[in-house]
């Protein structure tokens, strides 16, 4: 992947194929929901699994019953395609 910052309008198209994620500040983020803690931990070991497949690695916040994701790539100052196919993976997990 070229790690392209995308446009806002990109990101905003791209976000139609993926399920419930939200563009703000220069990132994507999406926010799921478990019916316990250890559901939640298990789908973030999940989404480690596919970062570290992909060399790109999102920002995680967990707790009990939730899991919220957040990705940019910082090295090019925004949403780029490598988030938006992580986004991808992630959702197909969920």
């Amino acid at each position: 992947m070229e790690r392209r910052k995308l446009s806002e309008e990109e990101v905003n198209t791209a976000l139609e194929t993926l399920d419930s994620w939200k563009f703000d500040d220069d990132k994507i983020e999406r926010k799921f929901k478990f019916g316990n803690f250890a559901e939640a931990l298990a789908f973030v070991n999940k989404v480690g699994e596919i970062a570290e497949a992909a060399d790109h690695h999102p920002d995680i916040k967990f707790g009990w019953g939730y899991a919220k994701v957040e990705t940019t790539t910082h090295d090019r100052d925004g949403v780029t395609d490598l988030d938006i196919a992580v986004a991808k993976q992630i959702d197909a997990i969920s």
